[in-house]
């Protein structure tokens, strides 16, 4: 009777906290991935000036919905290929549209 109350709760548990991080669509030119870049600020251990740095992630997008650019929330999940971690989870903010913009990336 205890096995099975045990078991019933862990099934239960499904709200788990994954890692969340915000940046900008650099890249959209894979099918159904794009490259996010998150950046970091860290004050300087000894000097205390607050340095920069940034990275890149590799995040499934399904619907092709973000666009360079962008300002995106993607979550962890599990691996999808070498490279993808991760998935996007939302559009925060959408780049402005610079007309002709599509026929350059048509283009290339």
């Amino acid at each position: 009777m205890m096995v099975q109350q045990a078991s019933g709760a862990r099934s239960q548990k499904t709200d788990t906290h994954r890692n969340e991080k915000i940046g900008d669509v650099v890249s959209t030119k894979m099918a159904k991935t794009i490259i996010v870049q998150v950046e970091m600020r860290k004050a300087h251990k000894k000097y205390k000036r607050v340095i920069a740095s940034w990275k890149k992630f590799y995040a499934h997008d399904e619907q092709n919905t973000a666009r360079v650019g962008d300002v995106v929330r993607i979550v962890e999940t599990r691996p999808l290929s070498k490279l993808k971690r991760w998935r996007l989870a939302e559009v925060i903010r959408r780049a402005a549209i610079v007309p002709g913009a599509e026929k350059l990336e048509q283009a290339s």
